[in-house]
């Protein structure tokens, strides 16, 4: 990369640079958007007050679905009929930052299938609603390798992954821009430095990469010497090129997520193998 790696950390910056000087491989310009769709969906979950509110923005590059999670005032539906056949380049080179990320993750999961270079590929198990996100966050968790006492910082708050982290006896401080408090009541921070400054390890999602919060966090992590851990739907293939530069463990799920499905969908774990110590 053209830009120097400062004490093994990346900045998505510099990712993306490496990308636009071709020097990753296939250079941006040879690929293209096949197909565009910006989708909204809620969720909320039986005995819940919590609606999650999600706006997606897919990118079709050949097999892959670069994706981005946005708040709704970044882009409008209409970017779904703009971007179809535009050239990547054009589309990582965009002014608007979900559309970045969005193609980023596109040409970064068309280069590097996280099938052949993740660390551990999983089935996620047809069924429930309920019953797929609490084995999804149990594995969030344990790949964070959450230890009696740990304070956690959850940046991007999800009920069910906060049960997971108290199951391990790990203190959880959830950390949301949107949410108010947690399904049992509890403030959510949305001051993420509070919750930095005091946790043992750290767990965000790959929203923090369309908010633009993300490079501060894998900052704080190095400074500090904590693990951090990812859960992306969100610019998984971006987050996946972290590893060992800044983020410990991912646990990537790229489309069809899984509130888009009630059968088997993967996901891809990258770190130490499982059974590794």
């Amino acid at each position: 990369m053209n830009q120097q790696i400062q004490n093994g950390v990346m900045t998505v910056a510099m990712l993306w640079e490496s990308i636009v000087s071709g020097e990753l491989g296939t250079h941006p310009r040879e690929l293209s958007a096949t197909g565009a769709s910006y989708i909204y969906q809620t969720t909320q979950f039986p005995s819940s007050e919590t609606k999650y509110h999600n706006y997606y923005l897919l990118l079709r590059v050949e097999s892959y679905f670069g994706a981005c999670s946005h708040m709704p005032d970044q882009i409008s539906i209409d970017v779904a009929g703009e971007l179809s056949g535009t050239p990547l380049d054009i589309c990582i080179c965009d002014s608007r930052l979900p559309i970045r990320i969005a193609a980023m993750d596109a040409y970064l999961g068309t280069i590097f299938p996280h099938a052949e270079y993740c660390s551990n590929a999983m089935d996620l198990p047809a069924g429930t609603p309920v019953e797929r996100a609490n084995l999804r966050d149990n594995l969030i968790a344990d790949t964070a390798n959450i230890t009696p006492g740990m304070k956690i910082a959850l940046i991007g708050v999800v009920n069910p992954l906060i049960s997971a982290i108290r199951h391990r006896g790990g203190i959880c401080l959830p950390c949301d821009l949107q949410m108010e408090k947690t399904q049992w009541g509890e403030p959510v921070e949305k001051d993420m430095e509070k919750v930095l400054n005091e946790a043992d390890g750290i767990i965000c999602t790959g929203m923090t990469l369309s908010n633009g919060t993300f490079d501060r966090i894998v900052e704080r992590a190095s400074v500090r010497n904590v693990p951090l851990t990812v859960y992306a739907q969100t610019g998984s293939a971006i987050t996946a090129r972290f590893i060992g530069k800044g983020v410990t463990g991912l646990v990537a799920e790229p489309f069809p997520f899984s509130q888009f499905n009630a059968g088997v969908t993967q996901l891809y774990c990258y770190g130490k193998k499982a059974g590794e110590e």
